[in-house]
């Protein structure tokens, strides 16, 4: 299997708010695709990211959590941290990686990750 792609999908309980939030967190524009009613896809360039409308989400289940890597994880805490949003604490393993985690308003968990390896 030569995999191509890929897909996030994450439920969401208020389609229009997560769009919302998903733009002003990743700095977004609109969606590039609208598949089907309580659907919508952003394309990240690296993979897609699905918000999938849900008027229920069940309670504790496995939820996907990806992974974004970026070029530099303590600039963009502190651009999440100045917008609001619920940002975990900035961690460190020195030489390895810096990352935090941002949660969105159903729980969904983005983690946000800058690999310091060769810096």
């Amino acid at each position: 299997m030569q995999v191509t792609n890929i897909t996030v999908a994450l439920p969401v309980s208020d389609l229009d708010r997560s769009i919302a939030w998903y733009q002003r967190a990743l700095e977004l524009g609109d969606p590039d695709v609208a598949p089907d009613e309580g659907i919508v896809e952003f394309d990240l360039g690296v993979f897609w990211l699905q918000l999938v409308g849900a008027t229920e989400i069940a309670d504790g289940g496995t939820r996907p959590a990806p992974n974004l890597t970026v070029a530099d994880a303590g600039a963009e805490h502190r651009r999440l941290t100045g917008l609001g949003l619920d940002v975990g604490a900035l961690g460190r393993i020195e030489g390895v990686v810096e990352f935090f985690e941002v949660t969105d308003p159903d729980g969904n968990t983005i983690g946000i990750v800058t690999e310091l390896a060769g810096q």
